[in-house]
Protein backbone atom coordinates (compact mmCIF):
# COMPACT_ATOMS: atom_id res chain seq x y z
CA UNK A 1 0.00 0.00 0.00
CA UNK A 2 1.57 3.32 -1.06
CA UNK A 3 2.37 5.72 1.72
CA UNK A 4 0.33 8.89 1.99
CA UNK A 5 1.93 11.98 0.45
CA UNK A 6 3.14 14.42 3.07
CA UNK A 7 3.78 17.94 1.83
CA UNK A 8 6.69 19.48 3.70
CA UNK A 9 9.64 21.76 2.91
CA UNK A 10 12.82 19.75 3.49
CA UNK A 11 14.87 22.88 2.63
CA UNK A 12 13.43 24.98 5.43
CA UNK A 13 16.64 25.04 7.45
CA UNK A 14 18.97 24.85 4.43
CA UNK A 15 17.96 27.81 2.27
CA UNK A 16 20.34 30.78 2.13
CA UNK A 17 19.34 33.71 4.30
CA UNK A 18 19.55 36.12 1.35
CA UNK A 19 16.87 34.09 -0.49
CA UNK A 20 14.53 34.40 2.47
CA UNK A 21 14.78 38.19 2.11
CA UNK A 22 13.92 38.22 -1.60
CA UNK A 23 10.49 39.27 -2.89
CA UNK A 24 8.76 37.55 -5.78
CA UNK A 25 8.07 39.53 -8.94
CA UNK A 26 4.49 40.77 -8.99
CA UNK A 27 4.47 40.64 -12.79
CA UNK A 28 5.67 37.01 -12.83
CA UNK A 29 3.09 36.11 -10.19
CA UNK A 30 0.35 37.66 -12.31
CA UNK A 31 1.46 36.02 -15.55
CA UNK A 32 -0.85 32.99 -15.42
CA UNK A 33 -3.85 35.18 -14.62
CA UNK A 34 -2.89 37.67 -17.31
CA UNK A 35 -2.96 34.96 -20.00
CA UNK A 36 -6.56 33.95 -19.28
CA UNK A 37 -8.92 34.73 -22.15
CA UNK A 38 -11.34 36.60 -19.90
CA UNK A 39 -8.61 38.92 -18.57
CA UNK A 40 -7.40 42.14 -20.18
CA UNK A 41 -3.86 42.51 -18.94
CA UNK A 42 -2.31 45.87 -18.09
CA UNK A 43 0.32 44.26 -15.89
CA UNK A 44 3.19 43.11 -18.10
CA UNK A 45 5.48 45.10 -20.39
CA UNK A 46 5.19 42.60 -23.22
CA UNK A 47 6.00 43.84 -26.73
CA UNK A 48 3.53 42.85 -29.42
CA UNK A 49 5.67 40.34 -31.33
CA UNK A 50 2.77 39.68 -33.72
CA UNK A 51 3.88 42.89 -35.43
CA UNK A 52 7.17 41.29 -36.49
CA UNK A 53 7.27 40.32 -40.19
CA UNK A 54 7.52 36.56 -40.53
CA UNK A 55 9.66 36.85 -43.64
CA UNK A 56 12.35 38.74 -41.71
CA UNK A 57 12.25 36.24 -38.85
CA UNK A 58 12.57 33.26 -41.19
CA UNK A 59 15.39 34.93 -43.10
CA UNK A 60 17.42 35.60 -39.94
CA UNK A 61 16.84 32.13 -38.48
CA UNK A 62 17.63 30.40 -41.78
CA UNK A 63 20.86 32.39 -42.11
CA UNK A 64 21.88 31.32 -38.61
CA UNK A 65 21.11 27.66 -39.34
CA UNK A 66 22.76 27.66 -42.78
CA UNK A 67 26.06 29.24 -41.67
CA UNK A 68 28.72 26.76 -42.85
CA UNK A 69 30.93 27.61 -39.87
CA UNK A 70 28.13 26.36 -37.57
CA UNK A 71 28.85 29.26 -35.22
CA UNK A 72 25.26 29.23 -34.02
CA UNK A 73 25.57 25.64 -32.74
CA UNK A 74 28.85 25.90 -30.86
CA UNK A 75 30.10 27.32 -27.57
CA UNK A 76 31.35 30.86 -27.92
CA UNK A 77 33.43 33.30 -25.90
CA UNK A 78 31.89 34.37 -22.61
CA UNK A 79 31.57 37.96 -23.82
CA UNK A 80 29.76 36.91 -27.03
CA UNK A 81 30.26 36.68 -30.77
CA UNK A 82 32.23 39.42 -32.49
CA UNK A 83 29.71 39.92 -35.30
CA UNK A 84 26.82 40.42 -32.89
CA UNK A 85 28.87 42.82 -30.78
CA UNK A 86 29.60 44.86 -33.91
CA UNK A 87 25.86 45.01 -34.61
CA UNK A 88 25.35 46.36 -31.08
CA UNK A 89 27.96 49.05 -31.75
CA UNK A 90 26.10 50.02 -34.92
CA UNK A 91 22.76 50.15 -33.10
CA UNK A 92 23.92 52.35 -30.22
CA UNK A 93 25.78 54.69 -32.57
CA UNK A 94 22.34 55.78 -33.79
CA UNK A 95 21.53 57.12 -30.30
CA UNK A 96 24.87 58.83 -29.75
CA UNK A 97 27.09 56.17 -28.16
CA UNK A 98 30.48 55.50 -29.76
CA UNK A 99 32.03 52.15 -28.89
CA UNK A 100 34.00 49.22 -30.27
CA UNK A 101 33.20 45.48 -29.99
CA UNK A 102 35.80 45.22 -27.21
CA UNK A 103 33.62 47.59 -25.18
CA UNK A 104 30.60 45.24 -25.39
CA UNK A 105 29.66 42.09 -23.44
CA UNK A 106 26.59 40.15 -24.57
CA UNK A 107 24.16 38.81 -21.98
CA UNK A 108 21.04 36.68 -21.73
CA UNK A 109 18.77 39.69 -21.85
CA UNK A 110 19.33 42.87 -19.89
CA UNK A 111 18.01 41.07 -16.81
CA UNK A 112 21.12 38.89 -16.69
CA UNK A 113 23.17 42.07 -17.11
CA UNK A 114 21.58 43.46 -13.94
CA UNK A 115 22.40 40.28 -12.04
CA UNK A 116 25.98 40.25 -13.31
CA UNK A 117 26.55 43.87 -12.32
CA UNK A 118 25.17 43.08 -8.88
CA UNK A 119 27.25 39.93 -8.53
CA UNK A 120 30.42 41.70 -9.59
CA UNK A 121 30.07 44.84 -7.50
CA UNK A 122 27.68 44.47 -4.54
CA UNK A 123 28.81 43.32 -1.12
CA UNK A 124 26.31 42.82 1.72
CA UNK A 125 25.53 46.16 3.30
CA UNK A 126 26.61 48.26 0.29
CA UNK A 127 24.51 51.35 -0.40
CA UNK A 128 22.75 51.45 -3.78
CA UNK A 129 20.64 54.39 -4.94
CA UNK A 130 17.89 54.28 -7.55
CA UNK A 131 14.92 56.26 -8.75
CA UNK A 132 11.75 55.79 -6.77
CA UNK A 133 9.76 53.97 -8.06
CA UNK A 134 12.14 51.75 -10.02
CA UNK A 135 12.17 48.57 -12.09
CA UNK A 136 11.13 45.60 -9.93
CA UNK A 137 13.47 43.25 -11.81
CA UNK A 138 16.42 45.40 -10.81
CA UNK A 139 15.29 45.32 -7.19
CA UNK A 140 15.18 41.53 -7.39
CA UNK A 141 18.61 41.28 -8.99
CA UNK A 142 20.25 43.64 -6.52
CA UNK A 143 18.50 42.38 -3.40
CA UNK A 144 19.95 38.89 -3.83
CA UNK A 145 23.34 40.34 -2.85
CA UNK A 146 21.99 42.07 0.27
CA UNK A 147 22.68 45.78 -0.26
CA UNK A 148 20.80 48.67 1.28
CA UNK A 149 18.70 50.22 -1.50
CA UNK A 150 17.40 53.77 -1.18
CA UNK A 151 15.13 55.50 -3.66
CA UNK A 152 15.24 59.13 -4.81
CA UNK A 153 11.87 60.53 -5.96
CA UNK A 154 10.90 61.34 -9.54
CA UNK A 155 8.74 64.03 -11.07
CA UNK A 156 7.58 64.67 -14.63
CA UNK A 157 11.16 65.53 -15.64
CA UNK A 158 12.59 62.34 -14.21
CA UNK A 159 15.04 62.00 -11.33
CA UNK A 160 14.94 64.82 -8.77
CA UNK A 161 18.65 65.56 -8.87
CA UNK A 162 18.19 68.25 -6.21
CA UNK A 163 16.95 65.58 -3.78
CA UNK A 164 19.74 63.25 -4.87
CA UNK A 165 22.26 65.96 -4.07
CA UNK A 166 20.74 66.44 -0.62
CA UNK A 167 20.92 62.70 0.04
CA UNK A 168 24.53 62.50 -1.14
CA UNK A 169 25.55 65.45 1.03
CA UNK A 170 24.11 63.58 4.00
CA UNK A 171 25.74 60.24 3.04
CA UNK A 172 29.18 61.56 2.12
CA UNK A 173 31.70 60.88 -0.63
CA UNK A 174 32.57 57.31 -1.58
CA UNK A 175 29.72 55.72 0.40
CA UNK A 176 27.42 54.89 -2.56
CA UNK A 177 28.39 51.93 -4.77
CA UNK A 178 26.28 52.91 -7.78
CA UNK A 179 23.16 54.74 -8.91
CA UNK A 180 20.71 52.73 -11.03
CA UNK A 181 18.58 54.65 -13.51
CA UNK A 182 16.21 54.18 -16.46
CA UNK A 183 16.36 57.70 -17.94
CA UNK A 184 14.19 57.06 -21.02
CA UNK A 185 10.46 56.35 -20.48
CA UNK A 186 11.20 55.00 -17.06
CA UNK A 187 9.81 51.69 -15.85
CA UNK A 188 7.40 51.99 -14.08
CA UNK A 189 6.76 55.74 -14.10
CA UNK A 190 6.96 56.39 -17.85
CA UNK A 191 8.78 59.71 -17.36
CA UNK A 192 11.99 60.80 -19.11
CA UNK A 193 14.97 62.44 -17.40
CA UNK A 194 15.49 66.01 -18.62
CA UNK A 195 18.84 66.76 -20.33
CA UNK A 196 19.98 69.17 -17.59
CA UNK A 197 19.31 66.50 -14.96
CA UNK A 198 21.34 63.94 -16.92
CA UNK A 199 24.24 66.34 -16.92
CA UNK A 200 23.84 66.98 -13.19
CA UNK A 201 23.72 63.25 -12.41
CA UNK A 202 27.04 62.80 -14.21
CA UNK A 203 28.54 65.69 -12.24
CA UNK A 204 27.33 64.24 -8.94
CA UNK A 205 28.78 60.82 -9.78
CA UNK A 206 32.17 62.47 -10.25
CA UNK A 207 31.88 64.58 -7.12
CA UNK A 208 30.70 61.78 -4.83
CA UNK A 209 32.59 58.91 -6.48
CA UNK A 210 29.87 56.45 -7.47
CA UNK A 211 29.18 54.48 -10.64
CA UNK A 212 26.07 54.95 -12.81
CA UNK A 213 24.22 51.95 -14.20
CA UNK A 214 22.05 53.13 -17.10
CA UNK A 215 19.28 50.74 -18.20
CA UNK A 216 17.89 51.67 -21.62
CA UNK A 217 15.43 49.06 -22.96
CA UNK A 218 12.89 51.57 -24.31
CA UNK A 219 15.06 54.37 -25.71
CA UNK A 220 14.13 53.80 -29.37
CA UNK A 221 10.39 53.72 -28.65
CA UNK A 222 9.76 57.49 -28.67
CA UNK A 223 6.31 58.72 -29.72
CA UNK A 224 6.74 62.45 -29.22
CA UNK A 225 9.24 65.03 -27.97
CA UNK A 226 12.92 65.44 -28.76
CA UNK A 227 15.73 62.92 -28.46
CA UNK A 228 17.82 63.04 -25.28
CA UNK A 229 21.35 61.69 -25.31
CA UNK A 230 21.99 58.61 -23.17
CA UNK A 231 24.09 59.14 -20.07
CA UNK A 232 26.67 56.87 -21.69
CA UNK A 233 27.10 59.45 -24.46
CA UNK A 234 27.94 62.05 -21.79
CA UNK A 235 30.45 59.96 -19.85
CA UNK A 236 32.58 56.94 -20.74
CA UNK A 237 32.38 55.79 -17.11
CA UNK A 238 28.68 54.90 -17.29
CA UNK A 239 27.74 51.19 -17.34
CA UNK A 240 25.15 50.99 -20.12
CA UNK A 241 22.65 48.12 -20.42
CA UNK A 242 20.61 47.40 -23.54
CA UNK A 243 18.45 44.69 -25.08
CA UNK A 244 16.64 43.62 -28.25
CA UNK A 245 13.61 42.58 -26.21
CA UNK A 246 11.56 45.69 -26.93
CA UNK A 247 12.67 46.38 -30.50
CA UNK A 248 12.88 42.79 -31.75
CA UNK A 249 11.97 39.72 -29.70
CA UNK A 250 12.16 39.13 -25.92
CA UNK A 251 12.17 35.36 -26.47
CA UNK A 252 15.67 35.58 -27.93
CA UNK A 253 17.00 36.83 -24.58
CA UNK A 254 19.80 38.94 -26.02
CA UNK A 255 21.12 41.97 -24.17
CA UNK A 256 24.42 43.72 -23.57
CA UNK A 257 26.65 45.70 -21.27
CA UNK A 258 28.76 48.56 -22.64
CA UNK A 259 31.31 49.67 -20.07
CA UNK A 260 34.96 50.49 -19.42
CA UNK A 261 37.28 47.49 -19.82
CA UNK A 262 37.96 47.31 -16.07
CA UNK A 263 34.23 46.82 -15.50
CA UNK A 264 33.78 44.30 -18.32
CA UNK A 265 36.69 42.20 -17.06
CA UNK A 266 34.98 41.70 -13.71
CA UNK A 267 31.57 41.05 -15.26
CA UNK A 268 33.12 38.57 -17.70
CA UNK A 269 34.68 36.71 -14.77
CA UNK A 270 31.38 36.25 -12.91
CA UNK A 271 29.53 35.40 -16.13
CA UNK A 272 31.87 32.46 -16.67
CA UNK A 273 30.52 30.92 -13.48
CA UNK A 274 26.93 31.79 -14.36
CA UNK A 275 26.44 30.34 -17.83
CA UNK A 276 29.87 29.90 -19.49
CA UNK A 277 28.49 31.81 -22.46
CA UNK A 278 25.18 32.94 -23.89
CA UNK A 279 23.23 31.30 -26.72
CA UNK A 280 25.29 31.54 -29.89
CA UNK A 281 22.23 30.68 -31.97
CA UNK A 282 20.22 33.68 -30.77
CA UNK A 283 23.27 35.93 -31.14
CA UNK A 284 23.59 34.93 -34.79
CA UNK A 285 19.85 35.39 -35.37
CA UNK A 286 20.07 38.88 -33.88
CA UNK A 287 23.10 39.68 -36.04
CA UNK A 288 21.36 38.65 -39.26
CA UNK A 289 18.08 40.37 -38.34
CA UNK A 290 19.73 43.75 -37.80
CA UNK A 291 22.10 43.36 -40.75
CA UNK A 292 20.01 41.68 -43.43
CA UNK A 293 16.37 42.73 -42.90
CA UNK A 294 14.53 46.11 -43.01
CA UNK A 295 14.28 46.26 -39.22
CA UNK A 296 13.94 50.07 -39.21
CA UNK A 297 10.60 49.72 -41.02
CA UNK A 298 9.43 47.22 -38.39
CA UNK A 299 10.59 49.56 -35.61
CA UNK A 300 8.47 52.32 -37.13
CA UNK A 301 5.48 49.96 -37.10
CA UNK A 302 6.11 49.32 -33.40
CA UNK A 303 6.28 53.06 -32.71
CA UNK A 304 3.08 53.88 -34.60
CA UNK A 305 1.19 51.01 -32.98
CA UNK A 306 2.32 51.75 -29.43
CA UNK A 307 1.65 55.48 -29.89
CA UNK A 308 -1.94 54.68 -30.87
CA UNK A 309 -2.32 52.44 -27.82
CA UNK A 310 -0.79 55.00 -25.48
CA UNK A 311 -3.19 57.63 -26.80
CA UNK A 312 -6.12 55.24 -26.33
CA UNK A 313 -5.14 54.59 -22.73
CA UNK A 314 -4.65 58.27 -21.89
CA UNK A 315 -8.02 59.11 -23.47
CA UNK A 316 -9.73 56.35 -21.49
CA UNK A 317 -8.13 57.55 -18.25
CA UNK A 318 -9.52 61.02 -18.91
CA UNK A 319 -12.94 59.57 -19.67
CA UNK A 320 -13.35 57.06 -16.85
CA UNK A 321 -10.98 57.71 -13.94
CA UNK A 322 -12.13 59.79 -10.97
CA UNK A 323 -10.76 63.31 -10.40
CA UNK A 324 -8.87 62.07 -7.33
CA UNK A 325 -6.52 60.08 -9.59
CA UNK A 326 -3.46 61.45 -11.37
CA UNK A 327 -1.19 59.79 -13.93
CA UNK A 328 1.92 60.35 -16.02
CA UNK A 329 1.94 61.16 -19.74
CA UNK A 330 4.82 59.14 -21.23
CA UNK A 331 6.56 60.34 -24.39
CA UNK A 332 7.50 56.74 -25.20
CA UNK A 333 7.97 53.29 -23.74
CA UNK A 334 5.24 51.02 -22.38
CA UNK A 335 3.92 52.36 -19.08
CA UNK A 336 1.69 54.86 -17.29
CA UNK A 337 2.03 55.39 -13.53
CA UNK A 338 -1.23 56.10 -11.70
CA UNK A 339 -1.42 57.69 -8.25
CA UNK A 340 -4.61 57.32 -6.22
CA UNK A 341 -5.56 58.88 -2.87
CA UNK A 342 -3.36 57.64 0.00
CA UNK A 343 -6.14 55.58 1.58
CA UNK A 344 -6.42 53.32 -1.50
CA UNK A 345 -4.30 50.15 -1.35
CA UNK A 346 -3.82 48.90 -4.91
CA UNK A 347 -2.44 45.58 -3.67
CA UNK A 348 -5.59 44.65 -1.79
CA UNK A 349 -7.70 45.98 -4.67
CA UNK A 350 -6.15 43.59 -7.20
CA UNK A 351 -8.37 40.62 -6.34
CA UNK A 352 -11.46 42.67 -7.12
CA UNK A 353 -9.90 43.91 -10.35
CA UNK A 354 -9.22 40.32 -11.43
CA UNK A 355 -12.88 39.51 -10.77
CA UNK A 356 -13.75 42.40 -13.11
CA UNK A 357 -11.41 40.97 -15.75
CA UNK A 358 -8.43 43.32 -15.62
CA UNK A 359 -4.91 43.21 -14.14
CA UNK A 360 -2.29 45.81 -13.28
CA UNK A 361 0.85 45.86 -11.16
CA UNK A 362 0.53 47.31 -7.64
CA UNK A 363 2.87 50.21 -6.92
CA UNK A 364 4.58 48.76 -3.86
CA UNK A 365 6.31 46.23 -6.15
CA UNK A 366 8.56 49.03 -7.42
CA UNK A 367 10.11 50.03 -4.10
CA UNK A 368 12.62 48.18 -1.91
CA UNK A 369 10.20 48.51 1.01
CA UNK A 370 6.64 47.32 0.44
CA UNK A 371 5.23 50.16 2.53
CA UNK A 372 5.94 52.67 -0.28
CA UNK A 373 3.80 53.19 -3.38
CA UNK A 374 0.78 51.33 -2.00
CA UNK A 375 -1.65 53.87 -3.46
CA UNK A 376 -0.07 53.64 -6.92
CA UNK A 377 -0.17 51.25 -9.86
CA UNK A 378 1.65 50.63 -13.12
CA UNK A 379 -0.51 50.04 -16.18
CA UNK A 380 0.94 48.92 -19.52
CA UNK A 381 -0.46 49.90 -22.90
CA UNK A 382 1.95 47.93 -25.14
CA UNK A 383 0.14 44.65 -25.71
CA UNK A 384 -3.63 45.13 -25.85
CA UNK A 385 -5.63 46.71 -28.68
CA UNK A 386 -7.01 50.26 -28.29
CA UNK A 387 -10.50 48.80 -27.85
CA UNK A 388 -9.34 46.43 -25.11
CA UNK A 389 -7.40 49.20 -23.39
CA UNK A 390 -10.49 51.39 -23.23
CA UNK A 391 -12.54 48.51 -21.82
CA UNK A 392 -9.80 47.64 -19.31
CA UNK A 393 -9.65 51.22 -18.03
CA UNK A 394 -13.46 51.30 -17.78
CA UNK A 395 -13.42 48.12 -15.66
CA UNK A 396 -10.56 49.39 -13.52
CA UNK A 397 -12.36 52.69 -12.95
CA UNK A 398 -15.37 50.78 -11.61
CA UNK A 399 -13.15 49.06 -9.06
CA UNK A 400 -11.48 52.33 -8.02
CA UNK A 401 -14.77 54.21 -7.76
CA UNK A 402 -16.20 51.45 -5.57
CA UNK A 403 -13.22 51.88 -3.22
CA UNK A 404 -13.67 55.64 -3.15
CA UNK A 405 -17.39 55.31 -2.47
CA UNK A 406 -16.70 52.88 0.36
CA UNK A 407 -14.24 55.34 1.88
CA UNK A 408 -16.70 58.21 1.55
CA UNK A 409 -19.40 56.11 3.23
CA UNK A 410 -17.10 55.38 6.17
CA UNK A 411 -16.16 59.04 6.30
CA UNK A 412 -19.79 60.16 6.31
CA UNK A 413 -20.52 57.67 9.07
CA UNK A 414 -17.70 59.09 11.13
CA UNK A 415 -15.97 55.71 11.24
CA UNK A 416 -12.65 57.12 10.02
CA UNK A 417 -11.03 60.48 9.81
CA UNK A 418 -10.36 62.11 6.44
CA UNK A 419 -6.80 61.96 5.22
CA UNK A 420 -7.14 64.15 2.14
CA UNK A 421 -6.30 63.09 -1.36
CA UNK A 422 -2.69 64.28 -1.48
Amino acid sequence: MPSAHIDFDFTSDKVAQRVLKMRSSAVRDLFSAATREDIISLSGGMPDVSLLPQTSIRKAVKAAADDKRALALQYTATDGLLGTKQVVCDLVRDVGIRCKPADVLLTTGAQEALDLVAKAFIDPGDLILAEGPTYLGALQAFSAYEPEIRCIPLDNKGLRTDLLEEELAHIGKGKVKFFYTIPNFQNPAGVTMAPERRKRLIELSEEYDFMIVEDDPYGRLRYEGGHALPLKALSDKVIYLGTVSKTFAPGLRTGWVIAPHCVLARINLVKQGTDLCGSAFTMVVVEHYFRDTPWQKTLQTFIETYRERRDAMLAALEEFFPPEATWTHPEGGFFVWVTLPPYVDTGSMLTTALEKGVTYTPGDSFYPKASAGRNCMRIAFCFESPENLREAIRRLALVINDRLELYRAFLDAGAIKGTGTG
